[in-house]
Formats: structure tokens, sequence, C-alpha cells
């Protein structure tokens, strides 16, 4: 993963234990969620949804961490991130432009990097440690998308940009500046990836790895709930881990 910033894992049967269990539990969340949908009815973005517990058990299944290279740590509960058909439609909750780039650059961005304030400037708020998806349901439609080897350009950008405030504060330094023209970089220089995965599967970011979501395509199909996959992101203990450790 190092160089690439991604990995896939799986197929296991621990992982699909775990999944299958996850899927039931995600079931029940959008039956009784009041959370809206965006993107026109397309997209349950579902932070923090799913009932595991910080172990990463759910409903009495274990989290599959001997089948992953990770060491074990306290979870927070899942993000369950559901796509329908159609992915992305306009909504009123984003400009013109911001809806092109979903549609057209599959909202790429770096987790943890927050819009802040009325002007929305982006701060490192949630530094995590590595970003791991795991699919509920058997779909390839609308996948995670990755530039292969962002991370590296993304990291050497934040610290040139960080490195003259004292690391205590890194936090609450505006990087909007630094982190769209390193963006730019990335769309110019790196492969962009589509990586489909199933059940019993399981695909590992590296945190600083820019990512997004494919919109549907015509020819994509999914079970009735969507295309649905858990996300896990536990969190650094300090912006100046996240940006220098491997």
């Amino acid at each position: 993963m190092v160089a690439t910033g991604w990995q896939k894992i799986g197929p296991h049967p621990a992982i699909r234990a775990w999944a299958d269990a996850a899927h039931t539990a995600a079931l029940d969340v959008l039956a009784t969620s009041a959370e809206p949908w965006r993107c026109g009815g397309t997209w349950f973005v579902g932070v923090d949804a799913l009932p595991n517990a910080p172990d990463g058990c759910i409903r009495g299944t274990p989290f599959p961490w001997e089948a992953l290279p990770l060491h074990p740590k306290p979870l927070h509960q899942a993000q369950l991130s559901v796509i329908k058909p159609g992915y992305p439609q306009p909504s009123p909750d984003e400009t013109p432009s911001a809806f092109a780039f979903r549609r057209d650059r599959d909202a790429a961005h770096l987790d943890g990097l927050l819009p802040i304030g009325p002007d929305k400037r982006r701060m490192v708020k949630e530094p995590h440690a590595w970003i791991l998806g795991l699919p509920l349901n058997d779909t390839t439609a609308s996948p995670l998308t990755v530039w292969e080897g962002s991370h590296e350009i993304l990291r050497k950008a934040l610290l040139a940009a960080l490195e003259p405030h004292p690391s205590e504060t890194w936090g609450d330094i505006d990087m909007t500046d630094a982190y769209q023209a390193a963006r730019k970089t990335v769309f110019a220089t790196c492969r962009r990836i589509e990586l489909p995965a199933r059940p019993g599967e399981a695909t590992l970011l590296h945190r600083l790895t820019l990512h997004g979501v494919a919109p549907w395509k015509p020819q994509d199909d999914a079970p009735p709930e969507g295309r649905m996959i858990a996300y896990l992101r536990p969190q650094r203990p300090t912006v100046k881990a996240w940006l220098t450790q491997p």
C-alpha cells in the first residue's frame, strides 16, 4: 500500500461474516433513520450510523481483525454510505460548481480536512489513522475511486504549508489554498482507478489518499437498498502524527 496508497484485502470468511451481520443492521438503519438523503435522494451519508461496539463487534459478530493488516484499536460507529441509481443528482445544498465537481471528479477529497466557518476554509480537524471500506452487499456499482500515489503529494504540500507554524496549532491553520493546489497536481499526475469490491473483501486506504465515489453508470445494478459500504476511520492523536508518520 505504501506506493499506491491503497490495498485490496480478501476475500476472507471473517470479513464476510462481519459484512453479513452489518448488512442486516444497515437495513434496519435505513428503515428507521430520519437522516435525509443527499444529492437528489441518491446518497445516504450515514456518518456513525452502524451500531458496532468499540471493539468492532456488530450483532454478536466480531470485527475481522485477524484478516486485516491492522493493529486492533477502539473504533467509532461505522459510516454507512449508501448510493442509489442515478447518483449524483443536483441538490439545493450544493452550488452548480460543487455538483459539477462531484459528477466529473468523483467529489475527490481528503478525509479529515473539514470546511470550517462561513467561508468553509479547510482545516485538519480529524486526523485519521487509516480508512477501511467494507462492502455490505453484492454489487460493483458506483465504486470507491482513488488517485494512486496521491498521499505523498498531499503529504509534501500540507507539510510545507504547516511547517512554519508550531505543530500544536496545525489543526487551526487554513489549508485551503495548499490543498487545492496539491489536488490539481494529483489530477494532472496520478492515475485514477476504480476499486469495486464485494462482501468478504475490504479496501484499505492510506489516510492521506485522495479518493471519491464514481457516478452511477447506466449499466450499473444493485440490490433494492442500493450500493452499501461501511467505512471506519479511527483517529490519530495529533495532526503532526497524521502527516509525518508512515
